[in-house]
């Protein structure tokens, strides 16, 4: 038996395929401006990637800020719930799951069952969030992808105040012009939006094993100051980006079982 999730991002669409209850194939795309396209393409994808057809998914549910623009869901869930099922599938240990994404940061509290107990969630300013980061590295002129490790390398962090994103990118700008180091600047911005995650989360009981998702999740400055800042290791699993599209296929799965 074969059951899908599509989780619409602000910034990417993902695609998970169970069998049976199994993790079968994924897929992940920039989700663009049609959204309901780039939740059919990565379907496709998806599918290919398991090969089989789509009249084989016996129950889809969609996902993310653009779920309802998934044509052909049975239904839809939000991300919170999705997010707690599928960090819980790649780490049963899970009791706490911070989700940074493109747009929002979330922070759930997690039985031990991967049922949601309560979360918190920052969804009206983009500081602690993937634009906060993508902004920050153009600024800077770097590479997004390296933009971590840059924050790593760096010998001291330049303190950056602003809570505001539009005018921490001005605070960035003003430090360059002063001659200040890139690797430094990399320290403080990621520094800066360990902060705000460390404070978003402490709005909720945080109890190990505490696991990020979301494709944040994959720039290891963060990681690892947020971990200072919560004075607790993070797990990062295997498919952090696609937890809450996992999410999303197991509960198509648990649908149709208890049927």
């Amino acid at each position: 038996m074969y059951t899908a999730g599509i989780d619409i991002g602000a910034i990417t669409a993902k695609a998970a395929i169970l069998r049976d209850g199994e993790l079968l194939a994924t897929a992940a795309i920039p989700a663009g401006y049609d959204r309901a396209r780039a939740a059919g393409r990565v379907l496709e994808l998806a599918l290919a990637q398991a090969g089989i057809s789509r009249d084989q998914i016996v129950r889809l549910i969609g996902t993310g800020y653009g779920r309802v623009l998934v044509h052909g869901a049975d239904r839809t869930v939000t991300e919170v719930t999705c997010h707690a099922r599928g960090a819980h599938y790649l780490c049963p240990e899970v009791r706490t799951v911070i989700d940074i994404g493109g747009q929002d940061s979330k922070a759930i509290s997690v039985g031990a069952d991967g049922r949601v107990l309560e979360f918190v969630m920052n969804d009206k300013c983009a500081a602690g969030t993937g634009r906060f980061l993508e902004v920050m590295a153009q600024a800077l002129e770097e590479d997004l992808a390296g933009f971590g490790a840059l924050a790593l390398a760096a010998s001291r962090r330049v303190t950056i105040s602003s809570t505001c994103t539009v005018f921490a990118e001005s605070e960035v700008i003003t430090h360059l012009a002063a001659g200040a180091d890139k690797a430094a600047l990399a320290a403080g911005i990621h520094e800066a939006i360990a902060t705000r995650l460390a404070t978003l989360v402490g709005r909720i009981p945080v109890r190990d094993v505490v696991v990020l998702t979301g494709g944040v999740a994959l720039n290891v400055g963060v990681v690892r100051m947020l971990e200072e800042k919560l004075e607790r290791r993070i797990v990062v699993p295997g498919y952090a980006q696609l937890a809450g599209a996992i999410g999303a296929a197991l509960i198509a799965y648990t649908d149709v079982m208890d049927r």
